[in-house]
Parts: C-alpha cells; structure tokens; sequence
C-alpha cells in the first residue's frame, strides 16, 4: 500500500475488467497496439493480475505474472522463471511510483510461487524504468506489436 493508491491481486470480475480498461487505455489507445494482440488466451487462464487503485475506487495501473506452462514459452522453459508483463500506468498516475509498486507486488508473488527469476519484455524506452528495479537486459532488440522491445530478467 502507498500514499494515495492500493494495490490487490486482481480475483474478481470487476477487477479483472479493470485492469483490461488500464491496459486498452495505454496500450489501445494511446501507444495503437492492435486490441486483438493486446489481449491474449492467458487473460482468461492462469495469469496473475495485480491492480493498482487510488482511493476513490479509480484504476490507476496493472500487470500480471505468468507461471507454471504459461511462462515457459516467454521464459525459455524454465518453471522457476515467472513472466511478468502488461505493465500499464495511466497517464495521470506516472511519475507517482505505482509502476515500481506493480512491479514488485509481482515479484511478491511470483517469490510466493517459488520462482527464483522474472522475465519481461520491456519496451526499449523504458529499459532504465526496469533497470532501476534491478532488471538486466539480454538478447537483441525484437519488435512486439510494432514497438521496439528488449528481454530482461531479475533473479528473487
């Protein structure tokens, strides 16, 4: 919990919807990633998402972890690699720490799982974001939905 916003592992309906209105909001709208490549089989599956709320109730921020088989194709098929990914702020809410507080709220629970790593795709303007939370960039850049993207891990 910080000032101003809480956050909590996404378990119902409700907020599953608005952790998808975060992301159609960033991802959608603001950066043109097709909607159809935006959401995936694993928003209806097994990942993990983690909402950031402020403290009337409005959806600041998201992202979720992928474990288990669903991370093994992002992760090299490693089990004990989680992938954390989807990471969305809103416009208004950046700068104010939701997205480190996303970030290692999923690292909580990816250490509950008993994974020993994260992965992630960032996107390459914000690899000094990551960096700062410990993240170490490998591999060459790639595109994903058209934006220039680059793998990074952090070990728990």
């Amino acid at each position: 919990m910080s000032e101003g916003y809480v956050l909590r592992v996404a378990e119902d309906t409700a907020d599953r919807e608005a952790c998808f209105a975060v992301r159609k909001e960033v991802f959608v709208v603001e950066q043109g990633v097709p909607q159809d490549v935006e959401y995936d089989a694993y928003d209806a599956g097994g990942a993990l998402h983690v909402l950031a709320v402020r403290d009337d109730g409005v959806p600041l921020g998201t992202g979720r972890l992928l474990y288990g088989e669903e991370a093994a194709a992002r992760t090299g098929g490693d089990p004990a690699v989680g992938s954390l990914g989807r990471l969305a702020v809103k416009r208004e809410a950046r700068g104010l720490g939701v997205g480190a507080a996303l970030v290692r709220a999923i690292e909580n629970a990816a250490r509950g799982r008993g994974l020993a790593a994260v992965d992630l795709h960032a996107q390459t303007h914000a690899l000094g974001f990551y960096e700062r939370l410990g993240y170490v960039a490998y591999g060459p850049e790639f595109p994903d939905a058209g934006i220039p993207h680059r793998s990074m891990r952090r070990s728990l």
